[in-house]
């Protein structure tokens, strides 16, 4: 089978880790990269391994001189909704880094332009790609009626650039990645929140370096965040701490080695799970696999969504002080989409959906 030709917008830090990520895998063929910048994009060739790989600054124009059949958006938060509109209106399927877009009522949008263009939009959010976050939810789904998830997370980082720029920096950028989790391992979605943000005095951070969040989800389980981008010693994995209490026992996983279960003074055992491969590769191979199969994949826009719905409503919380219901954050992201919205065909497929909950609980086939 002849390998994907994928077409890469973003050439920085976090493109140049795809870059290699794509260079590794032989079901895919890098075609040309896109960037503003397009010294940076001469460098990601280099990257590669092979400067002679087309660069250019139009995703369209030189996806249509490549011959590319698929985006990789590698690109900042702010520029993900323009470039993943732009390829899937080129007629081209996209993986892209999370989140789906700066705001809900931008993924809105983009779960709408899938729709209607029949294109498959794919958010990479590479953390679900974890052999042992699968076993850990093999280990709930064997603790009967749950009761509580929890995750603690600390970190110190240093990064620099438009990160330590943003506003609500942990909430927007990582905690993401935990809140996607928690819907994965709970197989539930999430109908409240109330959280309260800050930023620690000795944070290099300009916005909000830590959060503390209670999550209602559906069946009345609560899942509880605790982290901090600002933390200094006995730091936890970049994947969080766990734990998971039900009826029969608790589970464990300290986010970097094999989870365990204790049912009430038993071990256990649950059956194994297919492997799912490993970050940002396991995401590529998905992508891959659904555009050949048309199957949907994990992380499919519609899917994918809530997870930065509920980064929304904890920073509504956050602002408001006040508990934020879910389906209200999604209502309004809705309106604003409907009235933002400039392509008639992406506008007519906002305005045909019912609830904004239902819409996206929908498999939606796409190539």
């Amino acid at each position: 089978m002849t390998a994907l030709r994928v077409l890469q917008v973003g050439a920085g830090g976090m493109g140049r880790a795809w870059l290699s990520t794509v260079a590794a895998d032989p079901d895919v063929e890098l075609v040309g990269i896109v960037d503003l910048d397009l010294d940076a994009a001469r460098a990601g060739a280099e990257h590669a391994g092979d400067p002679s790989i087309p660069v250019g600054t139009d995703l369209t124009v030189l996806a249509a001189e490549t011959g590319a059949q698929a985006v990789l958006d590698i690109t900042v938060p702010v520029a993900h909704h323009p470039v993943t509109l732009q390829a899937l209106h080129a007629g081209l399927p996209v993986l892209g880094e999370k989140p789906a877009a700066q705001t809900v009522a931008e993924a809105l949008s983009l779960a709408a332009a899938a729709e209607a263009t029949g294109k498959l939009f794919m958010v990479s959010q590479s953390r679900r790609y974890n052999d042992q976050l699968v076993a850990f939810r093999q280990h709930v789904r064997g603790l009967g009626a749950i009761g509580g998830l929890g995750t603690r997370f600390a970190k110190a980082p240093h990064f620099g650039g438009f990160r330590e720029q943003m506003d609500d920096v942990l909430l927007l950028d990582m905690a993401i990645h935990a809140f996607d989790s928690a819907r994965y391992v709970l197989e539930r979605d999430p109908v409240s929140v109330y959280c309260e943000s800050w930023n620690p005095s000795w944070s290099w951070y300009r916005g909000d370096a830590a959060a503390a969040a209670v999550f209602a989800f559906e069946d009345d389980v609560r899942y509880v965040y605790d982290g901090s981008w600002c933390a200094p010693g006995a730091e936890t994995s970049w994947n969080g701490d766990w734990r998971a209490s039900g009826a029969a026992g608790t589970a464990l996983w300290d986010g970097d080695h094999d989870p365990s279960s204790d049912l009430d003074g038993t071990a256990g055992a649950p059956s194994a799970a297919a492997s799912v491969g490993h970050e940002i590769a396991g995401a590529l191979t998905s992508f891959v696999h659904a555009v050949r199969s048309g199957e949907t994949p994990d992380g499919e826009v519609h899917g994918n969504v809530m997870s930065l719905a509920m980064v929304e409503a904890a920073i509504a919380s956050t602002r408001t002080g006040q508990r934020i219901v879910i389906d209200e954050v999604l209502q309004r992201a809705h309106a604003e989409a409907l009235a933002a919205e400039r392509h008639d065909a992406v506008r007519d497929r906002l305005a045909a959906w019912g609830s904004v909950r239902s819409a996206l609980s929908a498999s939606v086939p796409t190539s």
